[in-house]
């Protein structure tokens, strides 16, 4: 079975991030043939994954320049290897583990520390990384941690955030304990490539978080003997990018997002880039008017939108923000985007889903009357200057998600226990023996 083709990004062979370079020493079982799948490996006998990804040309292209087609390219090689991981068990050594825990709940942190004992206590070889602000919680307890073992204290250690955006691959596993808002910070932390995420439910609402905390040693002896499946959420990629001339109402944008890339005179600048999970909101702010916002395909211009704002999210956060301002439920193995107004000016003005291959931009006109801010995921709040662009495109790093052993899939039954999607009473029969009504 040759496998390679379905890691492949145009003509060259190339294995996307998403699973990482940290899965040393990986086996993808197919889940019909019992047979391992034929990968190319280093002379180390491992999965080299980061730094194939990071030798193919387009890996080196901000998200902000590329075109329809280069996303596509991508977007498609990204689907080839989802398809494949929807057919096969992965099988990885564990031993670097990260625990996300929410640090305003008590129970999350204790839960946290009763999983580390376990860990710690299952071999020699996991080590057990912790956030330092739970290091000194008495809810944590490090000092009865260290004492499982005679190693154990030389195997926890202590993570930064900055651990997590320069140094990904050291991780092989994520744990969070907490609710969805966890899981996004988890994703946040993850600028690039991700570690896989095993989410434990212990919040508020729990959509994303499908593994129950009482079952932690039974979920987690199976991913370490027997290996895991992964779901791939997909996640954005958002570039802001600032005029150079944001008080000249003299220029117009729709020209220079036309020109945007093809000239050497760059008429915008390159600011920042943020990894979002579910969604990225660009709105009035503290604007007492609305905000009007110029929205272009690629670089051709779509509309103009008259609003207090857009939500432009992924299928996993059409459950969230966009959903409340009348955006449809879209199932997150349905590769679009999904473009939510708030408050529209026109009626007409509808949420739509569009192909995750369209770089979709939107900016500031020269010529509005106020300016815009956008937030990511609810962090991050950056104002947007008259001429300022913000790029949207889905990110080359998608969000692998465990899922549950021998359920393929949960998220409609999530909807219902979660959200009570269309729950009402039982519409009552006709009966038959109630009055006659015929004339007589």
């Amino acid at each position: 079975m040759n496998a390679q083709r379905k890691f492949s990004i145009g003509n060259n062979a190339v294995i996307p991030t998403l699973l990482n370079a940290q899965l040393n020493h990986v086996d993808l079982f197919d889940l019909e043939e019992s047979q391992p799948l034929e990968l190319k490996t280093n002379n180390k006998n491992q999965l080299d994954i980061s730094k194939l990804c990071l030798e193919h040309k387009l890996s080196s292209i901000s998200s902000a320049l590329m075109t329809n087609s280069q996303l596509g390219k991508v977007i498609g090689g990204i689907r080839d290897l989802e398809q494949t991981l929807n057919r096969v068990n992965i099988r990885s050594k564990m031993n670097h583990i990260l625990i996300v825990t929410k640090l305003q709940d008590p129970e999350p942190v204790k839960w946290a520390s009763t999983v580390s004992k376990f860990l710690l206590g299952y071999n020699d070889e996991i080590k057990v990384y912790i956030e330092d602000k739970i290091e000194n919680s008495a809810v944590y307890d490090i000092e009865s941690v260290k004492s499982v073992s005679s190693s154990a204290a030389s195997r926890i250690r202590i993570w930064q955030a900055d651990k997590c955006f320069y140094r990904p691959e050291i991780f092989d596993l994520v744990l969070t304990f907490g609710g969805d808002g966890t899981v996004l910070y988890a994703s946040w932390l993850f600028q690039s490539t991700i570690p896989p995420v095993l989410p434990f439910c212990l919040g508020s609402l729990g959509f994303l978080t499908n593994f129950s905390v009482a079952d932690f040693e039974e979920t987690l002896t199976r991913i370490i003997q027997k290996g895991y499946q992964c779901s791939i959420r997909m996640r954005f990629e958002c570039t802001v990018m600032r005029s150079k001339h944001p008080d000249d109402p003299t220029y117009d944008l729709v020209e220079e997002v036309g020109q945007l890339g093809k000239t050497a005179d760059a008429t915008h600048d390159i600011e920042e880039t943020y990894t979002v999970f579910n969604e990225v909101v660009v709105d009035r702010g503290p604007n007492s008017t609305m905000t009007s916002l110029e929205m272009f395909s690629d670089r051709a211009a779509l509309t103009t939108a008259e609003a207090d704002g857009l939500i432009i999210s992924t299928p996993s956060g059409s459950t969230a923000y966009s959903l409340s301002a009348g955006g449809s439920l879209v199932h997150p193995e349905i590769p679009g985007i999904l473009i939510s107004p708030i408050c529209p000016h026109t009626l007409s003005f509808r949420p739509l889903v569009i192909p995750d291959s369209i770089v979709l931009r939107l900016g500031v006109p020269y010529d509005a009357r106020s300016t815009a801010w956008c937030s990511f995921d609810g962090r991050q709040r950056v104002e947007l200057f008259k001429g300022d662009i913000i790029t949207i495109t889905a990110s080359r790093y998608p969000l692998p998600c465990i899922k549950k052993h021998g359920i393929r899939d949960d998220w409609f039954e999530r909807l219902g226990s979660q959200l009570h999607w269309n729950e009402r009473k039982h519409q009552k029969p006709f009966n038959k023996s109630g009055l006659d009504l015929k004339e007589k």
